[in-house]
């Protein structure tokens, strides 16, 4: 990437993220908000050089969560998305279970997971965030699979291709932009889903209960650090499966947008 088109993608974020914060520390300092109700971004800066090593081992701590749950719930989704693919039945079956598992509320699966193991284990927001994951990338690369072009698939069969070649040359590839698609999303889900878990239950270690206890303390800066912590966390995964991306297309001959260059 050219220096000018790095200048042109970050450019634009940067220069609003710096006025938003401008205009935060205006109307913080303008209006006299008090810091219970809203901390000023100066504020919230020092909370963070005050608590860098409390922010920072809570965010390895959710991150690791976030980790974990990311990669097994990806493998996962995989896998079932080419059971799913092979098998009808099995889709049919599946599918609706895979639907309402998703719908039931956080708090609910989590409280059944922190009765199942040891109140210092990190299981229970694990397998919530993989559970998480596991759906978007079932819905995705399940997707992907189904929906190569008609036109392939007659190509490959009077060629007398069989099912695996079919599978390898077609689907398979057709399923990469949509796996991509799936950890776009669940990567920043799965750390949003690490912290949320933590505020039922478990150890009181990572970002979530950081957040709950200064707040519940009216530490508000403090609160908005480990706020801070959560947002960058998220971000760095994101960048992550960007990246991950990124360079699948390059080895594939591909452009950024899985087009050919």
């Amino acid at each position: 990437m050219t220096r000018r088109r790095l200048l042109t993608s970050l450019g634009p974020p940067i220069v609003f993220g710096l006025a938003f914060l401008g205009l935060w520390e205006a109307v913080v300092r303008g209006f006299d908000l008090k810091p219970y109700f809203l901390s000023a971004p100066s504020k919230i800066v020092e909370a963070i050089g005050d608590n860098v090593d409390n922010v920072w081992d809570a965010t390895v701590v959710s991150g690791t969560n976030a980790l974990v749950g990311l990669v097994i719930g990806t493998l996962l989704g995989v896998a079932v998305s080419f059971a799913l693919m092979r098998f009808r039945v099995l889709d049919d079956l599946v599918t609706p279970l895979a639907v309402a598992l998703n719908a039931i509320p956080i708090f609910v699966l989590v409280t059944v997971f922190n009765n199942m193991f040891a109140i210092t284990s990190e299981v229970p927001r694990r397998l919530m965030v993989t559970i998480v994951v596991y759906f978007i990338v079932l819905v995705n690369v399940a997707k992907g699979l189904r929906q190569v072009q008609p036109t392939h698939l007659e190509l490959l069969r009077s060629y007398a291709a069989s099912p695996t070649a079919v599978l390898s040359k077609a689907r398979i590839p057709n399923a990469v932009p949509y796996l991509f698609t799936a950890l776009r999303i669940a990567a920043p889900a799965a750390v949003i889903t690490a912290f949320v878990a933590e505020y039922f239950g478990g150890s009181q270690n990572g970002l979530g209960y950081g957040i709950t206890s200064n707040s519940a303390g009216s530490k508000n800066a403090v609160a908005w650090a480990y706020v801070v912590g959560a947002c960058t966390l998220g971000l760095v995964f994101f960048l992550i499966a960007v990246s991950l991306e990124s360079y699948i297309n390059t080895r594939r001959g591909l452009g950024p947008g899985g087009g050919t260059t």
